[in-house]
């Protein structure tokens, strides 16, 4: 059983290596989908109906408007995520306290020099791959070959990984793709009725195929990635990465401060930009967490960290 699963291990951590070439194609995937889906809401259906008069006209109107916003912000999101780096260790980075096991007592000097060559004390992490110091909750990513700062996975889809410094802009971008998705969905499901109920569909051939697609994949992705929201809210509510959730399950967390707090801690204080992938200057200032090298925990807390 342990050396099938490390085998299982070892091709996978081989597929996601070979997906470091990938990443154009990934982004070219992802625009091939807005591209469908831009024809077949838009050119095909609801920019001829604008001319239609009426009540198809207000319809119209309302969907293209809707489309059209919720667009922008997927893309915004999205190419943020792509080019943002998720967080790296500052050179010549050095702890004060032990946080990861929640000691107050400064590390001093002999506890630092000489690691991670010579790790004398278990009060400091480090990556043996980067040779490095590790800050609390940072994570070595074997697809970058680097660690990052609050590592919570390698997505394929943005070709980055998602880490302290982009993680807010990544749910951002499974929120839009969600609601732009349902959109599509809903907008093109009284075409897709019509073709099974009436057996023909208004338009050409290509139309009608490019109409079909377009729904099936917008379907599709709307139900994939509500799943995937849903995972991600509980992980922002208790405080957790994905690689936290996984390494330590349901037990107790010394970083969980309570649900409010756990929200600031990814999206901010300031609400006015909570949807979008940005921070107020003043929320950089004040939440460390949002650079990724210190986490507040709970006071006096006995409760193990990572």
């Amino acid at each position: 059983m342990y050396r099938s699963g490390t085998a299982m291990a070892w091709n996978v951590f081989k597929f996601c290596t070979a997906l470091r070439g990938l990443g154009s194609i990934m982004i070219l995937l992802v625009l091939g989908v807005v591209g469908v889906s831009y024809y077949a809401v838009v050119v095909s259906n609801y920019w001829p109906a604008l001319f239609e008069g009426g009540l198809g006209t207000l319809s119209a109107l309302f969907v293209l408007i809707l489309f059209h916003f919720l667009l922008v912000m997927l893309l915004w999101c999205y190419f943020t995520v792509v080019f943002t780096d998720p967080g790296s260790v500052p050179p010549n980075w050095r702890p004060v306290l032990d946080e990861e096991r929640g000691e107050t007592d400064p590390l001093t000097g002999g506890e630092v020099v000489g690691v991670p060559e010579d790790q004398t004390s278990p009060r400091v992490r480090c990556c043996r791959k980067c040779n490095q110091l590790k800050p609390p909750r940072c994570h070595h990513c074997s697809v970058c070959g680097r660690c990052v700062l609050k590592m919570d996975h390698h997505c394929v889809w943005v070709v980055n990984c998602v880490g302290a410094l982009n993680y807010k802009y990544f749910l951002l971008f499974l929120l839009y793709t969600f609601l732009e998705t349902s959109l599509v969905s809903l907008s093109l499901l009284p075409r897709f009725i019509a073709f099974f109920n009436d057996g023909e569909m208004p338009g050409t051939a290509g139309l009608v195929a490019t109409t079909f697609l377009a729904f099936v994949l917008n379907l599709a992705f709307a139900l994939s990635v509500l799943g995937f929201m849903i995972m991600h809210i509980s992980l922002v509510a208790g405080n957790r990465t994905t690689i936290e959730a996984y390494e330590k399950g349901t037990s107790k967390w010394r970083y969980d401060l309570g649900r409010k707090r756990n929200f600031e801690q990814v999206f901010g204080m300031d609400k006015r930009y909570w949807f979008i992938p940005a921070y107020s200057e003043e929320d950089l200032r004040q939440i460390p967490a949002l650079r990724g090298l210190e986490f507040p925990t709970k006071p006096n807390s006995e409760v193990p960290g990572l």
